[in-house]
């Protein structure tokens, strides 16, 4: 399975991943595009899992008709997804086509 981390999602967390192969959307060029068109082209390449830390996606985009998943980090705070690591692995690794997760990343001030 193919997995892309958005611009918010904390690259570190790959090293999370065994399995898969992640890719990061500012690698491929894709770090300007906007939700919708990120979704599309992200599809279109074969991706099953977009990791992003953008909740109001669910709100902009229509999943049942895609391939690809998403699963939603509350947000991007390093310290805090490191500690929700194997959480977020497993919501990736159990994520569906066209499905919406969101992994609860706690907030350290």
């Amino acid at each position: 399975m193919l997995i892309l981390f958005d611009n918010g999602t904390q690259r570190g967390l790959a090293r999370f991943f065994t399995g898969p192969v992640v890719d990061e959307a500012r690698t491929r060029g894709w770090e300007e595009l906007a939700n919708g068109e990120l979704i599309d082209v992200a599809d279109q390449a074969g991706f099953g899992v977009l990791v992003t830390t953008d909740k109001n996606i669910r709100y902009q985009q229509n999943l049942k008709a895609r391939k690809i998943a998403l699963v939603v980090l509350e947000h991007s705070q390093w310290p805090m997804v490191k500690l929700v690591a194997v959480k977020i692995v497993a919501a990736v690794n159990a994520a569906e086509p066209g499905s919406y997760v969101e992994v609860e990343v706690p907030f350290k001030d």
